[in-house]
């Protein structure tokens, strides 16, 4: 009976080891309704949190008075509570108002922790020790009890009260999955900031602290990005990708008496930028740029549809350059909401004669480079006619330019002359222009690598935020014909 006792009191020691005490209840709660374990709207009653975990109803009461604080779920007066979902916007705050808090803290803690980190060391460990284990229960208690320490040693009672308020802990618990792949990056830069701190470099440890907390709201903004309807959008915008870049040319294609190099860059993942080449009778090229006003989805619409509608058009006889491009600008006007409209350039190349007939309506002028001797001359197509869609009766003008071989004939967007720099520079026409006079013999792909590289630097690190396009052709020493 003794040994039958001793079982018992040792099966009853082993239970309440592993009965999780209310504060840690209260963040594997916080783990099961803010990620997949429970829905949207669905209904939870207390008594059966209660018994799950352990607890009295009134300690589950407490728990879930601060969840709904968090928005987290509804009281209902059934002693029941309806998960809701968090509002991403309030935790990307509260994250924010977080990086600020332990930046001071961090700062004011170096004092005190210097040469005295081993219990922030011992954090750390445990903290590798159950990412390794999976087990993010554990590893949210030492990561919460890491920060804490920092800020208690900052010994300002009113950053510590704030932080509380915060409920850290419970946030940090339903963000853990949300940054699960991520986590490893997270991990290991809590040790830059306990260095920091040993050393008592509190400016160092009080930056490290703010750039861990606000690489971790980073995280969260993907991982929400990556959820639901953003993830359905942005399989949509991969297969609207693929297409699109189906309805440029092959980057293999031919043109006789023409050599040619392209370059082409949207700022979003599908852009209102366009390029052509049309094989049309009797040994003759369309080419063709387009720009259509803003980015993204509408302008690469009404994009595709000035292609189709050029395509259309160009593939028929038609008497003149500016009746075909009068009446294309009617359809898209008549198609394209106000605000959406396009400049394009379009020349007709007849490679026999090396003849170039062209309307710009409204786009960039592009350049042609010619050389003889040691003197160049610079000629701009400049636009003959507003961009298409925009005004209900427009005009348009066709001209003739005479191509020589060793010409080089630039066609590019506003992408690449509208590069700005940090100080909000514009790259410029004098920057390409000058760039381009130093090109004498460089083959196309020479230039079009030349002036890509020349706007990089340039940019200096700065984003791209429009659709790029450039064309870069030379008018070699042969008729192909």
């Amino acid at each position: 009976m003794v040994l039958l006792h001793h079982g018992e009191d040792e099966a009853d020691a082993e239970e309440a080891k592993n009965r999780p005490s209310g504060k840690l209840a209260r963040v594997r709660l916080a783990g099961e309704l803010s990620n997949a374990h429970r829905h949207t709207g669905e209904s939870v009653k207390l008594s059966e949190i209660a018994a799950k975990y352990q607890l009295n109803e009134d300690a589950v009461l407490k728990i879930f008075a601060e969840f709904q604080a968090l928005g987290m779920v509804t009281l209902s007066e059934n002693s029941s509570a309806v998960v809701r979902s968090p509002s991403p916007e309030e935790m990307q705050e509260a994250y924010e108002i977080r990086a600020a808090l332990e930046e001071i803290g961090g700062r004011a803690a170096a004092r005190t922790l210097k040469g005295n980190t081993s219990a922030l060391r011992h954090e750390v460990s445990a903290m590798c020790a159950a990412f390794r284990r999976l087990d993010l229960d554990s590893f949210v208690e030492h990561d919460v009890a890491f920060h804490r320490s920092i800020l208690q040693a900052s010994r300002n009672k009113v950053l510590l009260r704030v932080w509380d308020s915060l409920a850290v802990d419970l946030r940090i618990r339903g963000a853990i999955e949300k940054v699960a792949r991520d986590l490893p990056e997270v991990v290991e830069s809590h040790q830059p900031i306990v260095d920091a701190l040993e050393k008592g470099r509190g400016r160092e440890a009080g930056l490290l602290l703010r750039n861990h907390v606000e690489t971790i709201l980073e995280f969260l903004k993907k991982s929400e990005s990556d959820s639901g309807f953003h993830r359905a959008l942005r399989n949509d915008l991969e297969s609207a990708t693929d297409i699109q870049r189906a309805f440029f040319p092959p980057e293999n294609l031919s043109i006789p008496g023409l050599s040619c190099e392209t370059f082409y860059k949207p700022a979003q993942s599908i852009g209102g930028d366009y390029y052509d080449f049309l094989p049309l009778q009797s040994d003759r090229w369309g080419i063709a740029i387009g720009d259509v006003s803003g980015k993204g989805i509408g302008a690469a619409l009404l994009m595709t549809f000035l292609q189709a509608s050029l395509r259309a058009q160009a593939m028929h006889a038609h008497s003149d350059l500016s009746t075909l491009i009068a009446d294309l600008d009617r359809v898209i006007h008549s198609c394209s909401p106000r605000h959406l409209y396009a400049s394009l350039f379009y020349a007709e190349y007849d490679a026999a004669t090396r003849l170039l007939e062209y309307v710009n309506a409204g786009h960039n002028a592009p350049i042609v480079l010619r050389w003889k001797d040691n003197q160049y001359k610079i000629l701009r197509l400049e636009p003959s006619g507003t961009p298409l869609g925009l005004l209900e009766i427009s005009h348009f003008s066709s001209q003739a330019l005479q191509l020589e071989i060793g010409d080089v004939f630039v066609m590019y967007t506003d992408g690449i002359t509208e590069a700005e720099n940090p100080e909000r520079e514009f790259w410029g026409q004098h920057r390409l222009e000058s760039l381009l006079c130093s090109c004498r013999d460089h083959t196309p792909a020479q230039i079009v690598r030349r002036i890509l590289d020349e706007v990089l630097a340039f940019a200096n690190g700065l984003s791209q935020k429009d659709d790029v396009t450039l064309i870069v052709i030379g008018v070699k020493d042969e008729a192909g014909l």
